[in-house]
């Protein structure tokens, strides 16, 4: 009885949505059958997309050892670890769900939390894909402004957040990444 409370209160939030879907389906059947296709569509994209991006964290996590990782994106990496940081968000592949998963393997081994939140900022904002397509579309002068200013605002709030969060709030992120598996 204690293991199935503790599914229900671990996935509460998925059944609300079944549920609400399944509710929808009999009362607007058009709207709710509508609305499980792009519920599967997306279910689908995520299973594609998310195994890949565990078996590259995993590998990250093996080949990678803690030292490494401290010396070039820790406390006192400096630029190298603010670069390293924007090319790994920039590089990457998939949708910005996927950059948590990284986020808390770099946080694992010893990354400074201003590092994750520029590689998450950089891969929400500067991939070179959209940066490629950008420029065909709207233009170098345009593109090469924005990501400029992309670069400046991602900084800018990586660095603010970390100086503004209380050293409690820290260390309970870095301890729930320590915990993630």
């Amino acid at each position: 009885m204690k293991k199935f409370i503790y599914v229900i209160k671990r996935y509460k939030i998925f059944i609300l949505l079944a549920t609400a879907n399944a509710i929808v389906v009999v009362l607007y059947p058009e709207t709710g059958m509508r609305s499980v296709d792009i519920t599967m569509s997306s279910a689908l994209e995520m299973l594609f997309i998310l195994p890949p991006i565990f078996i590259l964290l995993g590998l990250l996590d093996v080949w990678v050892k803690k030292e490494t990782m401290m010396k070039y994106m820790g406390e006192k990496s400096g630029f190298i670890g603010v670069l390293i940081a924007f090319l790994l968000g920039s590089a990457a592949a998939g949708p910005l769900y996927a950059a948590f998963p990284v986020a808390i393997v770099l946080l694992k081994k010893g990354s400074k939390l201003t590092y994750a939140l520029i590689m998450i900022g950089a891969w929400s904002t500067t991939k070179i894909p959209l940066l490629l397509f950008e420029a065909s579309s709207m233009g170098i002068k345009f593109t090469v402004l924005r990501f400029a200013l992309n670069i400046i605002g991602i900084c800018i709030i990586a660095y603010t957040t970390e100086k503004l969060l209380p050293k409690e709030d820290k260390d309970k992120i870095y301890e729930r990444a320590s915990l993630m598996e």
